[in-house]
Order: structure tokens, then sequence, then C-alpha cells
């Protein structure tokens, strides 16, 4: 595979994927700039192991590389966060006021009951709910099989229902179906 054409290949991924990619990461992890990061990490790891592309889905390949890059940097950085398995977002890397501004009432307290969930059902809520992916790509990115990524939806749906009413959520355009 020739430089050119790599270049290429990830300049046109890049442009396809990476604001996905970002949001992605920040829901994981709650920093902008780490999100940026790992983000500037996952395309320079794409672009080292293009011939590993096997022509699969490219978007669930950059998402696996993505979430992968995630996982080893809370490993190595945030080991307490990463053994209680809780990504719940600490005030410092909460968004600035106006980010928030800009999300509605709805958004912004989606996003912090997410924030209380556990990695496992926060990574399969994000993925099949928000970025719209396929159990099948789901279950590819998260390296599961499609009937786990079906059991953790079911429950991860659950316990964010139960988030959600728990401070006393009320909106008509979140379904949990």
């Amino acid at each position: 595979m020739d430089q050119h054409f790599r270049k290429e290949q990830i300049s046109e991924w890049y442009s396809s994927y990476s604001n996905d990619i970002y949001n992605y990461v920040f829901f994981l992890i709650g920093d902008h700039e780490l999100a940026k990061d790992i983000l500037q990490d996952t395309f320079i790891k794409a672009y080292s192991n293009l011939e590993t592309f096997q022509g699969e889905n490219a978007r669930g390949w950059l998402f696996r590389i993505a979430r992968n890059l995630t996982i080893d940097f809370i490993r190595k950085k945030k080991p307490i966060t990463y053994l209680t398995d809780s990504f719940a977002i600490l005030k410092e890397n909460a968004p600035t006021p106006e980010q928030m501004a800009v999300l509605n009432e709805s958004e912004k307290e989606l996003y912090m009951a997410l924030g209380k969930l556990k990695r496992s059902y926060r990574d399969v809520i994000i993925l099949r709910k928000i970025k719209e992916f396929s159990i099948k790509e789901t279950a590819q990115i998260l390296e599961w099989t499609e009937n786990k990524v079906k059991v953790q939806l079911f429950r991860g749906l659950s316990a964010l229902r139960k988030q959600l009413e728990k401070e006393d959520y009320r909106h008509e355009t979140v379904r949990f179906r």
C-alpha cells in the first residue's frame, strides 16, 4: 500500500468520522483536551496499521481503535477510576458553562445521567443509541458477542431510566425501547 494512498484514505476517514469519534471519546472520559489527543492518536494508529484493515466497516474499525486507546489511557493514567469501572464526570472535567449553554436542558440531563452509569452500559448506549451503530457493528467495536450487546443495552437502558427517574427527569423525547 503506497504512502500517498494511505494518506488519502486516512484524510478521507478523518473528514467523515473525526467528529463522531471525538464525541464518543469525550462521552467516555469527559475531558475535551484528552479527547482531542486520543482522536489524533486514533488516526495515527489507523495510518500505521492500515495494512491490517480488512475492508470491513471503516467507521467501526476506527471506533474500536479509539475505544481501545481510551481504555489504555484510563488504565495508565487513572487506575482508580478504571478499577471502579466508573467514569463519573468530575467537576474539573465537566463541560464548561459555555459548552453546557449550547446543550438544551434534555441533553444536559441525559449527558449527566450517562456519566453516572458504569462503562459497559455507557459504551453500548452511546454506540447503539447515540452513534446508531448496528448490533453487529457494536459487537465488533466492543469485541463482544451480539447477544452480550443486546443484554448490556437492555440493562444499560434500564439503569439509565432509573438514573433519570432518580434525578426526577421527565422528558417525552427520550425513548428507551
